[in-house]
C-alpha cells in the first residue's frame, strides 16, 4: 500500500521552478531517503507533501488525501522533525511530550502512560524534569523522534534531523527509526549523510528540482558502476546548474 503518491508535482516561484514535475511513490512501512545538494529543491517537496505549501500543478495524495484540497487532514496524519527546531529548549523534558502529544491529539491518559513509556525507552527517567537545553544533542534529537511519532503517525518526514550528531548517536538514533517502520509507520528523510543513505530501503536524489535517480541502494550503486553511496550523489550533484 502507497501512503504517497505523486504525479507531476510542481512548484513555481515565479518564473523560477523549484519542483519540476517529480513523481514518486513511497509504501507503508517503508524508509525512503530523498537526498540531493542544497538549492535542489528537497525541502520544497517535503513541504508540499506535509501540506504547509500549495503546489503550482500536478497530484499528490499523502495519507490518502490530496494535497491540494485536505491539507489540514494530512498533517494530523503524519510526524515531522528537523534539524533546526522540534523542542522547546526552555521546557522540561516531560513538559515537551506532554505538549507535542497534546499538539498531535493524545487524550490526557494517552500523555501519562506515553510520557512514562518514552522516558523508559530512551533512558530518560532521571532527566524527567531536566530542561531540553541541558541536554546533550543526540539526546535530544532522539528525544524530537520519538516525539514526532508519539501519536503512530502514518508517515514521519525528518529533514536533516542527525546533523551535527556524533556517529554512534546517528546510528542509535537510526536503531528508532528502524523500530517505527517495523510498526508500519513510513519513514520520509533526508541527510546530506551519505552512509545513512545505505540504510533506507529506497532512495531518490534530485538536482535542479528533478528526480535524477530513484532505485534501491544497491540498485543505485550498480546503475551507476560504484562502489558507495557517495560516488553515485557525487556522480549527480555535480551536473548541477543551481546553487542553493
Amino acid at each position: 500500500m502507497n501512503v504517497i503518491e505523486t504525479n507531476q508535482l510542481t512548484k513555481r516561484f515565479g518564473t523560477f521552478t523549484a519542483v519540476d514535475r517529480i513523481s514518486f511513490e513511497v509504501g507503508e512501512g517503508e524508509i525512503f531517503g530523498f537526498l540531493g545538494a542544497n538549492g535542489a529543491g528537497k525541502t520544497t517537496a517535503m513541504r508540499m507533501l506535509c501540506g504547509l505549501s500549495a503546489p503550482t500543478s500536478g497530484e499528490a495524495h499523502v495519507a490518502g488525501f490530496d494535497v491540494y484540497k485536505e491539507a489540514e487532514k494530512i498533517k494530523s496524519h503524519i510526524g515531522y522533525m528537523s534539524q533546526k527546531f522540534s523542542l522547546y529548549g526552555d521546557l522540561k523534558v516531560w513538559e515537551n511530550i506532554r505538549l507535542f502529544g497534546g499538539i498531535y491529539g493524545l487524550s490526557t491518559r494517552q500523555l501519562s502512560i506515553k510520557t512514562d513509556e518514552l522516558l523508559d525507552l530512551l533512558d530518560l527517567k532521571g532527566e524527567r524534569n531536566t530542561l531540553v537545553n541541558a541536554l546533550p544533542l543526540g539526546w535530544k534529537q532522539k528525544l524530537a523522534f520519538s516525539v514526532a511519532v508519539i501519536h503512530e503517525p502514518r508517515i514521519v518526514f525528518l529533514d536533516e534531523p542527525t546533523g551535527g550528531v556524533d556517529p554512534v548517536t546517528r546510528r542509535q538514533f537510526w536503531e528508532l527509526i528502524y523500530q517505527a517502520a517495523e510498526r508500519h509507520i513510513t519513514v520520509f528523510v533526508t541527510t546530506h549523510y551519505m552512509d545513512e543513505a545505505e540504510y533506507c530501503n529506497r532512495v531518490s536524489i534530485m538536482v535542479d528540482g528533478c528526480i535524477k535517480a530513484l532505485d534501491s541502494p544497491a540498485g543505485l550503486k550498480t546503475t551507476f558502476q560504484v562502489t558507495n553511496m557517495n560516488d553515485v550523489f557525487h556522480m549527480l550533484a555535480r551536473k548541477a546548474k543551481r546553487g542553493e
